[in-house]
């Protein structure tokens, strides 16, 4: 990779993890204080009159990916006519989307929500405002995908960080405004929470109409680009509803073996894993585009050390955050909840490995989607998703503890991470064996040497605000070491100790 890719990745990322801070901190502050100004009944309601309307998000499922995909490769190329082409299209199918939600919204959520919802009498002409705003707020967020996917496209990550953290803040201002107010609060909230949405669509809209020439819409519909995109999109579809079934099909499972309990100790292990896994997820946003273009390009041999590097830097990544959590699981677990539900150390410990697993396939998903051949890949990945479901009826029909689904997770994710490979080396031949050795390899020796110190000093440290800190800095800086000693190549090394000598003349001087 060039200098210039390399600054340009590492500065999007930074934006990126500032942008998830930001939002993550004002976001856990705005939810307190708007359950504050609603109250519970009227928070309530609102979530669950959005949920119906999120109901309909299946129409959109894939749409990001392939809007995404679509203008990276015409920009890798650079053929701005083509590129045109494929915004206009983008747009034409997100308004087709628009349509049939607004009919499917507008006659089975209504009566969904008028007929079968519990909703107090008292606040159901509240509940239907709601839901109408709700529609309006998904409706615009559904015509801004493509102005999104064109800044990502262009990696203006920058601007992406930053307006969505005007968006938090004006979130967190309409919950102050709510206060004052002497007109029905639900129906306040949902009104601004709609203009916040339309405000920020605007402001997208008119970024790309200003610096990206394609964001110009043309009603001239290529027929076989709309064909290859509806194609794209639904296999992609495909990928998306097998995993929600797997997740839906577990905790299904979960809860006519052990109860609701169960259910919630895995929910709270997944919760804490997305939290985890937006930082790495922001990394490999920021290099999507980049193996998209080179791949346009036909500079696969670049593309292939992008993919390499970013599955390896991706792990490394997330073991920095994941290890402490590994190491203190019972310890944040009870400062967090105080009363911790049974099972849920196990589950999340195992979440964290399968998520770690996990950030390894994240650049060969991408490096196959840029090919733009994903049948034969979302049909493999999806019997292999699947299989997590008949094999843990099996085992917690045998009598076996409730966490023993995430060791068969551990174990498909595995499988479905060589199936990767293989479907990659299919499309685009690479080294598989290097990919292994130079990847799988590194990141698991790294993994258990970087444990090593931690977990036997951990033995001898108090559960204690003080301790973790402390274990905090000795996973880190055990990381660190393990990282500069075997996870990194001579080359990245001999990088890192220029960069960090430079450094240190710069402040000198």
């Amino acid at each position: 990779m060039s200098h210039n890719t390399n600054k340009r990745i590492a500065q999007n990322t930074l934006f990126l993890y500032f942008r998830t801070l930001v939002i993550l901190l004002v976001s856990l502050y705005t939810s307190r204080v708007v359950l504050n100004v609603l109250g519970i009944d009227d928070y309530g309601i609102y979530n669950v009159v959005g949920g119906i309307v999120l109901m309909f998000q299946f129409l959109n499922v894939g749409m990001i990916d392939v809007s995404q995909r679509f203008l990276t490769y015409e920009l890798g190329k650079n053929d701005g006519q083509q590129l045109q082409k494929v915004f206009s299209t983008s747009l034409i199918i997100h308004l087709i989307i628009i349509f049939f939600l607004l009919i499917l919204a507008e006659t089975v959520g209504l009566w969904f929500l008028n007929h079968k919802m519990n909703i107090p009498t008292s606040r159901i002409i509240a509940a239907n405002w709601v839901f109408q705003f709700s529609i309006l707020t998904f409706i615009i967020k559904i015509f801004s995908v493509p102005y999104n996917a064109s800044i990502v496209a262009h990696e203006h990550m920058k601007v992406y960080a930053y307006v969505s953290i005007l968006e938090v803040i004006l979130q967190l201002a309409i919950v102050f405004l709510l206060k004052g107010s002497a007109s029905d609060k639900l129906i306040l909230y949902a009104i601004l929470m709609s203009f916040v949405t339309l405000l920020v669509s605007i402001m997208y809209t008119l970024y790309c109409k200003k610096y990206f020439k394609e964001c110009k819409f043309r009603n001239d519909i290529d027929k076989q680009l709309l064909h290859k995109m509806l194609s794209f999109a639904g296999w992609s579809f495909l990928g998306n509803i097998g995993y929600s079934l797997k997740m839906q099909g577990i905790n299904i499972l979960i809860n006519l073996f052990f109860g609701p309990a169960v259910n919630a100790a895995r929910g709270v292990a997944y919760q804490v894993n997305a939290g985890i896994y937006n930082f790495v997820s922001n990394f490999q946003i920021a290099m999507k585009p980049q193996i998209t273009k080179r791949y346009a390009m036909g500079d696969t041999n670049s593309m292939m050390v992008l993919v390499h590097n970013s599955s390896r830097y991706s792990f490394f990544l997330l073991l920095y955050l994941t290890l402490p959590v590994l190491i203190k699981t019972p310890y944040i677990l009870h400062l967090w909840l105080g009363i911790v539900p049974e099972y849920t150390v196990m589950f999340l410990r195992l979440v964290l490995i399968v998520t770690l697993i996990n950030s390894i396939t994240g650049p060969v998903a991408t490096a196959i989607q840029a090919k733009g051949k994903i049948k034969l890949f979302q049909t493999i990945i999806l019997v292999i998703t699947l299989l997590d479901i008949p094999i843990s009826y099996i085992v917690l029909k045998s009598g076996y503890p409730p966490y023993t689904v995430m060791y068969i997770s551990i174990l498909t994710e595995l499988i479905a991470l060589i199936a990767r490979i293989w479907i990659l080396n299919a499309l685009i031949p690479m080294h598989i064996s290097n990919f292994i050795i130079e990847v799988i390899g590194r990141s698991l020796l790294v993994f258990i040497l970087a444990a090593i110190i931690p977990t036997g000093l951990s033995q001898y440290i108090p559960d204690t605000f003080t301790g973790f800190i402390l274990i905090c800095i000795i996973t880190v800086s055990s990381t660190t070491i393990v990282l500069l000693t075997v996870g990194l190549k001579t080359a990245e090394r001999s990088l890192i100790y220029k960069k960090a000598i430079r450094t240190i003349q710069t402040t000198k001087s």
